[in-house]
């Protein structure tokens, strides 16, 4: 019985096949590289059990965090998508708004006010609320939400 091997699996040709720059291996190079040492191995000497196991455990282990990996992204995605209806009950709230920023010399300054919510919008992860004045606040930004007080007529 002759063992041939596959010139497909030849390290050198995986190298040639990727069409990114990405230098981390995936699942499917790991297949390669694990067929390859099973084709390549000394039937005299073969591959311990313990080694063989271990090297599967690793595939499993790596099968599953890209499962994982997929799933987070999904929920996170999802996740995403329902912070707009979240925030967009705090259209016609009043919200009390502050920010420190600090400059290239150490200098700290900061913004406060208070203004109602007119508009809501999603930019990325982020939350933007519109007040009815103009000024545009993030939501990281907000440190009280309250009902608007009711003008009083004189």
């Amino acid at each position: 019985m002759t063992n041939k091997i596959d010139s497909s699996l030849y390290l050198s040709n995986v190298q040639q096949q990727r069409k990114t720059g990405n230098d981390i291996l995936g699942k499917d190079d790991f297949l390669k590289i694990l067929m390859t040492q099973l084709q390549n191995q000394d039937p005299m000497n073969p591959m311990q059990d313990k080694d063989f196991i271990a090297q599967m455990a690793t595939f499993s282990s790596l099968e599953q965090m890209t499962n994982m990996s997929k799933t987070m992204e999904k929920f996170v995605s999802a996740h995403n998508g329902d912070l707009l209806l979240k925030y967009s009950s705090m259209i016609g709230k009043e919200v009390e708004w502050a920010y420190k920023t600090t400059d290239s010399e150490g200098n700290v300054s900061g913004k406060s006010g208070i203004g109602i919510v007119k508009s809501i919008k999603q930019k990325g992860t982020d939350i933007e609320l519109e007040l009815e004045d103009g000024t545009k606040v993030y939501t990281d930004e907000i440190i009280k939400v309250s009902l608007p007080n009711p003008v009083l007529e004189q």
